[in-house]
């Protein structure tokens, strides 16, 4: 059996910071061909569909299309501050390597 994604409280807390539910958005994390791997990372704030997985927390959610979860099972999804900026990041362990923009995968 496939596991959700699992979502850290430092992305729902930022969530709230910029106040994604607030504005009837949700984080949507889909993946889709193309990218230096093979297959890379859509992340953008967007309305959740009837098809999509949600995951809450914090009263923000988090949508992943029925599409992309497979590709997404038991990954985690973070928000991150380093000195090249903060942002939204995937650890996916179904991933057999990723490039250097952190967006791109292979599997």
């Amino acid at each position: 059996m496939q596991l959700p994604p699992k979502v850290t409280d430092r992305a729902f807390t930022r969530l709230a910071e910029i106040g994604a539910d607030a504005k009837g958005q949700a984080l949507r994390v889909a993946v889709e061909g193309g990218g230096c791997s093979g297959f890379q990372y859509e992340i953008k704030l967007d309305a959740p569909s009837e098809d999509d997985l949600v995951l809450e927390g914090q009263g923000q959610k988090v949508v992943v299309d029925s599409v992309s979860l497979p590709f997404l099972a038991s990954a985690t999804i973070d928000f991150t501050e380093e000195l090249i900026g903060a942002r939204f990041v995937i650890d996916n362990p179904n991933a057999s390597s990723s490039c250097g923009c952190g967006t791109s995968f292979a599997m």
